[in-house]
C-alpha cells in the first residue's frame, strides 16, 4: 500500500512535470475504479483541461485543474501512477490513461482493482478524506498535540498509528517500521504506554517517515510506478534476523493485516480480542 513517503515522492515529481500541461485526451480501459462525482462523462469533462498543480493529503493524491476540478487518487492497497512515454508497453491492469500535451501518458494501474479515481471539485466528498487527521510529519504536531491525540485511543498501539482519523498518511509497512524504532510491541493498548513511551514513539514517527522519504527519492527517481520496500528493517522481512539483535523477525497475521516485529527488542504478549 502506498502510504505518506511513498506517495511524497511521486507527488515531487509530479509537481515537477504535470503542471502545465494539458490533458489531450482520456482512454478508459476500464470504468471500476473510476467516480465522477460531478456526474455527466468522465472523459470529456478531462478532455481539454490544463493541470495546474500537484498535492499529497494523507494517502490520497490531488491533481488540480486550472478549470477547478481535482482529479483524485487513493491508491488503496496496490495503485500505482505510471508516467511515461505513450510507446511505452502498458502494464496489466491499466485503468485510466491521460494523453498530455508534453507528449508524456499518465496511467493508473491497480493489481488488486481496489483503488479509486475521482473526478471532483470539493474532495471532502470523498469517503474518508474530510476525516482525516493531521499529517504524521506536521510541524504543528508537537509532543503535546500528538499526546493529545492518542488521550482518547483505547485500542492496540499499531491499529491507532494506522487510524487515519489520528494520523494521516501511515499504513501498515510504516506503522511496523516506527514500532520498531520505538522498541513498542505493535498490539499494546494505548493506555498502557508511558510517557517516555510516547515520547519514543513521536520521535519514532518523525525520523522514521523521514528517512524514508529521502531514501525513496533516492532510490525512485522518475519511476514512480515501483515500489521500493526492501530497505525497510523488519516489515516484510519476517523469519530473517533483527537487524539490532539478531533474533529472527516474527510474521503474524491478524486484525486482518500482516505484522513483523521482533519479539526481543519489542517485548510483549498479544491478549485475543
Amino acid at each position: 500500500m502506498p502510504e505518506l513517503p511513498d506517495l511524497e515522492v511521486i507527488k515531487e515529481h509530479l509537481e515537477r512535470v504535470l503542471p502545465g500541461q494539458r490533458i489531450e485526451g482520456v482512454e478508459l480501459l476500464r470504468p471500476l475504479v473510476v467516480r465522477n462525482l460531478l456526474q455527466g462523462d468522465f472523459v470529456s469533462a478531462l478532455e481539454g483541461r490544463e493541470l495546474s498543480g500537484v498535492r499529497r493529503r494523507g494517502k490520497f493524491l490531488l491533481l488540480d485543474l486550472e478549470s477547478g476540478e481535482k482529479l483524485v487518487v487513493n491508491p488503496m492497497l496496490a495503485g500505482r501512477l505510471h508516467y511515461c512515454e505513450p510507446k511505452e508497453r502498458r502494464q496489466k491492469k491499466t485503468f485510466v490513461i491521460l494523453h498530455l500535451s508534453g507528449g508524456m501518458d499518465l496511467r493508473y494501474v491497480d493489481a488488486k482493482a481496489m483503488g479509486k479515481v475521482y473526478l471532483t471539485t470539493d474532495p471532502n466528498l470523498i469517503p474518508g478524506f474530510a476525516r482525516q487527521g493531521p499529517e504524521a510529519l506536521d510541524p504543528e504536531l508537537t509532543l503535546e498535540a500528538f499526546q493529545d491525540r492518542l488521550r482518547r485511543r483505547r485500542g492496540e498501539i499499531k491499529g491507532v498509528l494506522t487510524n487515519q482519523a489520528v494520523l494521516a498518511g501511515i499504513g501498515n509497512a510504516y506503522a511496523d517500521e516506527i514500532l520498531f524504532r520505538a522498541e513498542l510491541y505493535p498490539f499494546r493498548k494505548r493506555p498502557s504506554l508511558s510517557a517516555e513511551e510516547v515520547e519514543r514513539l513521536h520521535d519514532a514517527i518523525r525520523s522514521v517517515l523521514s528517512e524514508v522519504i529521502v531514501t525513496l527519492r533516492e532510490r525512485v527517481g522518475d519511476e514512480i510506478d515501483v515500489k521500493v520496500r526492501d530497505f525497510l528493517e523488519v516489515h516484510g522481512k519476517g523469519g530473517t534476523p533483527c537487524p539490532r539483535c539478531g533474533t529472527i523477525i516474527s510474521e503474524i497475521r491478524a486484525r486482518n493485516r500482516l505484522t513483523n516485529f521482533c519479539r526481543t527488542c519489542q517485548p510483549g504478549t498479544m491478549i485475543a480480542g
